[in-house]
């Protein structure tokens, strides 16, 4: 008589299967022609899907030629005979539609009234990028479109809300409006993902600002900071920087530099702080 394994014997009865069951199972899973067999079937519709079809729609196909095979079975000749399924990459601009469903964009107030006279009335910002050792800073920048002056800056390593949102927190941090609001005060911008986003819309809400976007790809509509990102880029030795510290030291040298001693033929040779304070002073 024949002795069992005792492990086996135990498993069997824990599976409530008999043992002559186990053994008749384990004769017919260990011939090569019957998985051979169905490999061949499965293959034909892999192939026919050209690598695509998945454990279910194999079953599905199978049925439909009166076939019926376990997933579990069609899963375990699949990783057998190496069919591994090409499973389709996320779409990455359905990801960035489906990121942006509670993003809005609004009108354009501004309409390219580019001729202002009051400081702090209207007001320009973007982001714009700087190459540094083979990878790219991204400097935002806020406008004064009366006056020329920048207002307001800042330099991040990555492309974040938070590069933006520190931008108005420097905004409201600048010395002029310790005294002054910004309740009368405009900020216009593209209509990109930064100043879409709840985020930034809610923070321009809370400074009491007005909100103005750029028609969809029409960069001239916000002309006044494009302009200062090209003499910035011109005038700037940022290629030779080798450090994020060195870009942001230079750019804050130059961003003085513009601000206190750059005239400028249009702003009656002044510079822009002192074009603003004679704006001010002609009130």
């Amino acid at each position: 008589m024949r002795t069992l394994p005792l492990h086996i014997k135990t498993l069997c009865e824990i599976a409530h299967v008999s043992t002559s069951g186990y053994y008749k199972w384990l004769l017919s899973a260990n011939k090569p022609e019957n998985d051979h067999n169905d490999f061949l079937l499965i293959a034909k519709h892999f192939n026919k899907g050209k690598g695509r079809y998945g454990i279910r729609t194999i079953k599905m196909r199978l049925l439909s030629e009166g076939v019926v095979m376990n997933v579990k079975k069609i899963g375990r000749i699949k990783r057998k005979y190496g069919l591994f399924t090409r499973i389709r990459r996320k779409n990455p601009y359905k990801m960035i539609m489906k990121a942006s469903l509670d993003h809005r964009t609004c009108e354009n107030k501004l309409q390219r009234k580019f001729t202002q006279t009051v400081p702090f009335t209207v007001l320009s910002t973007d982001i714009t990028y700087i190459p540094i050792n083979h990878r790219f800073v991204y400097l935002s920048a806020i406008k004064d479109i009366a006056s020329r002056e920048i207002v307001a800056w800042s330099l991040g390593r990555h492309l974040e809300m938070s590069l933006v949102l520190e931008t108005l927190d420097r905004l409201h941090g600048h010395p002029f409006l310790k005294t002054q609001t910004l309740q009368q005060t405009m900020i216009h911008s593209d209509q990109g993902f930064h100043y879409t986003n709840p985020y930034y819309i809610e923070k321009v809400k809370e400074l009491h600002m007005t909100q103005s976007m750029s028609r969809k790809g029409n960069c001239i509509d916000n002309a006044p900071i494009e302009s200062f990102f090209g003499h910035l880029k011109d005038d700037l030795d940022y290629k030779h920087c080798t450090s994020f510290e060195e870009l942001h030291s230079r750019i804050e040298k130059y961003m003085q530099y513009y601000n206190h001693e750059r005239r400028q033929w249009n702003l009656q040779k002044m510079t822009p702080v002192e074009y603003r304070n004679h704006l001010f002073a002609a009130k």
